[in-house]
């Protein structure tokens, strides 16, 4: 079973949003991490930028690969995870967790609507 916590929602693009009040904290799904192996370097938006939901706003590089991350929701970019660009293994070990990416000011909590729930976002990655 593939792991999909409930209390998150998920862009099809493997990105999941965990929301308190009015900021979410960004990440990858643990799928995405196991697709992409291992993690050697993130790059992630500046504090105080600005993105639109499916905004192209990281990068991630594996062993295997380099992709965009883009952001689920629309809002300004409130904190970035250190410790994941200087150990950048903490998305593999733990992508809903210590593998966050960043914290973001919802500017339209509306668009959560267009995101996938967890049982959606399984059927995705699973095919069921």
């Amino acid at each position: 079973m593939a792991n999909v916590p409930a209390d998150l929602k998920y862009a099809k693009s493997h990105e999941w949003v965990r929301v308190a009040g009015d900021e979410g904290t960004v990440g990858i799904t643990d799928h995405a991490q196991h697709e992409l192996t291992d993690v050697v370097f993130i790059e992630l938006p500046e504090p105080g930028r600005k993105l639109k939901a499916g905004e192209s706003c990281s990068v991630v590089e594996s062993v295997k690969t380099a992709s965009d991350i883009y952001s689920p929701v629309s809002g300004e970019v409130t904190a970035i995870n250190k410790p994941v660009v200087d150990n950048p293994s903490l998305v593999n070990t733990d992508p809903y967790g210590n593998g966050w990416f960043f914290k973001i000011k919802l500017s339209n909590a509306s668009e959560l609507t267009a995101l996938l729930g967890p049982e959606q976002y399984r059927a995705q990655i699973t095919g069921a």
